[in-house]
């Protein structure tokens, strides 16, 4: 095995079209995060959405994001990355602009919708690209794929970890600057990508032929894979939907959320590749996901534990803290290594597709999921039981895995 790798030095052993979609993932999440975190908060006191409703409009969101990827994926297929990427690009910053301007219930759902359907479409035109990369950066000897796949998600925790602080910044003037600015982030991303990336990418054919869908469908290997990511997505989520709960619960406050998001965004950037290279080197892919889930129920099962004491301030914000962190080291075990796995499933010439179905399938789940979680933190049940149910989820998903693996 070769010696554990610093981001830099894997960062000079990739090429300039995957450093050029890396940085991308950062610009993306530079933007969106700015928004997101603070978005239930927005719906329930300023819209003055229920709770349940505020579950379905995040799952909504997420659901138009990850649900729609294998619309998005079918069409890098067909049309290559670049017509893509500008598309959702453009629609990015249509819907930051709409949702910072909604007033009502539709408006904010219509926004909500065209947020993610942006993201659909670059989103896996992006990552299906730096999974062929990937694994032709493999296959030519410079490294196993999931190092690539963990520098992406360093790059995306990256913009995780600045897009809230910025958001947190700007949220002192109102929701709407905070929108706008999110708007103009893309802006620059859009005109960047106009400029930067290329029209044809060494490698890549495009599908013509319609289909692909039917054996797709009876791919069990894969679906197994996508219903246990989607088990994975539907916990992270938590982030936007639960944590914020129990911080408003413990402190009164939404302020500490920022923080919170900056603490899971850190441990990635300074983490992820030793963990995957330390994964890659003692796990096979089916037992290093399993391991994540297994932590990030750890995560949930903790805040269960603390909650009948009811404690507040610091103390009562400790368990929060701790669930960031399993679910933080859980999603670094799971992600990089989820996304190497699909090029070894998908049909040739189908990457897209696939990568798009991922999402897809666990968009679903995290849809019915979130509004199922909304209900449940409104219905006054014991306040550990939320979070015991939340826990069972990733436990149950560890038995979905593929049982043989290929990376």
């Amino acid at each position: 095995m070769p010696p554990r790798l610093r981001p830099a030095a894997g960062a000079r052993r990739t090429t300039p079209l995957l450093r050029l979609l890396i940085l991308t993932q950062l610009a993306f999440n530079v933007g969106f995060f700015a928004v997101l975190p603070f978005l239930a908060e927005h719906l329930g006191t300023a819209v003055g959405m229920a709770g349940w409703l505020v579950g379905f409009v995040l799952g909504l969101r997420t659901f138009s994001q990850q649900g729609l990827f294998v619309v998005g994926g079918a069409l890098t297929d067909r049309y290559g990355v670049r017509p893509v990427v500008l598309a959702g690009c453009a629609l990015r910053v249509a819907g930051f602009g709409w949702l910072g301007y909604a007033e009502g219930t539709g408006p904010v759902i219509g926004a909500v919708l065209l947020i993610g359907f942006a993201a659909a479409l670059f989103s896996p035109a992006v990552e299906s690209e730096v999974a062929r990369q990937a694994v032709a950066l493999e296959e030519a000897g410079g490294g196993p794929r999931t190092r690539v796949l963990a520098l992406f998600t360093v790059a995306g925790q990256a913009g995780a970890f600045i897009g809230p602080l910025l958001g947190a910044l700007l949220l002192a003037s109102d929701f709407r600057t905070v929108c706008l600015a999110g708007a103009g982030i893309f802006v620059l991303v859009l005109a960047g990508h106009a400029w930067l990336l290329p029209q044809h990418l060494p490698g890549r054919r495009r599908t013509t032929a319609k289909g692909g869908i039917g054996p797709l469908l009876r791919n069990r290997r894969f679906l197994g894979l996508c219903c246990a990511y989607g088990a994975y997505l539907l916990a992270y989520n938590q982030l936007y939907l639960a944590l914020p709960a129990e911080v408003e619960r413990a402190t009164g406050s939404q302020a500490p959320l920022a923080w919170l998001f900056a603490l899971s965004s850190l441990l990635v950037v300074t983490t992820q590749l030793p963990v995957t290279h330390r994964a890659g080197a003692q796990l096979t892919a089916r037992r290093s996901m399993a391991a994540g889930l297994l932590l990030i129920s750890a995560g949930f099962a903790l805040v269960a534990a603390a909650r009948p004491a009811e404690r507040t301030g610091t103390a009562g914000l400790l368990p929060a803290a701790g669930f960031v962190v399993l679910l933080t080291v859980g999603q670094m075990l799971v992600a990089p290594v989820a996304r190497a796995w699909v090029p070894d499933l998908a049909e040739p010439g189908r990457l897209g597709l696939y990568t798009g179905a991922l999402s897809s399938v666990s968009g679903l789940i995290v849809l019915v999921g979130s509004s199922a979680t909304g209900t449940l933190l409104d219905l006054g049940l014991p306040p550990a039981v939320p979070w015991l149910v939340l826990a069972a989820v990733p436990v149950s998903a560890v038995w979905l895995l593929p049982r043989r693996h290929a990376v």
